[in-house]
């Protein structure tokens, strides 16, 4: 059986390439070297350059090796955690207790 190749939006496209390019400044704050990520995360470095593209290909689990290796798994946690449509979806069809007459 043939996979199909998931096809990103312009908006998601541009969101993973500012996480690509967010990770990639970290690492420079840090003064870490690619190389040096790239062993810690144990990824090679091409993966990492992939990584640092906001490449689609690249699993979620090798950015969240990226991210703890740069000590933002915090930040990885944040993802997700509002959902104020939810919420709104939820309470709208949470019913309400009907009173027993006396």
């Amino acid at each position: 059986m043939k996979s199909r190749k998931s096809v990103l939006m312009p908006k998601e496209r541009k969101m993973l390439t500012d996480l690509g390019e967010n990770l990639k400044l970290a690492r420079r704050r840090r003064r870490l070297t690619s190389e040096q990520v790239a062993e810690r995360a144990n990824i090679s470095r091409s993966t990492l350059w992939h990584v640092e593209k906001g490449s689609d290909h690249i699993s979620i689990g090798i950015y969240l090796q990226v991210l703890s290796v740069l000590g933002l798994t915090e930040d990885f946690k944040k993802l997700a955690s509002n959902d104020p449509l939810g919420r709104k979806l939820q309470d709208a069809q949470l019913s309400t207790k009907k009173r027993i007459k006396k």
